[in-house]
């Protein structure tokens, strides 16, 4: 009887080991860096807020709150008074 060669695999995210295929954790999917057009920063964060950005802000979504310095990044945008 020939003896079968395990191999074992290693899941990057949590450090679990096991020789079964599919039996791996990989609880988030790897997103694309986000780079600050305005101060070149990348970040995993699409919502990232830099002094230069922030000098810039002039638009507030009504629905949620949100700050922006482009009227098109919000959804339902509203000029903020004396910006």
């Amino acid at each position: 009887m020939s003896e079968s060669k395990l191999e074992l695999r290693v899941c990057p995210t949590c450090g679990a080991a096991t020789t079964a295929a599919g039996h791996l954790c990989r609880p988030f999917r790897p997103v694309p860096r986000h780079v600050c057009e305005y101060c070149g920063a990348e970040s995993d964060d699409p919502h990232h807020m830099c002094h230069p950005q922030i000098e810039h802000l002039r638009y507030q979504c009504v629905h949620c709150g949100r700050l922006s310095a482009k009227v098109d990044a919000l959804c339902h945008a509203k000029r903020i008074a004396g910006a």
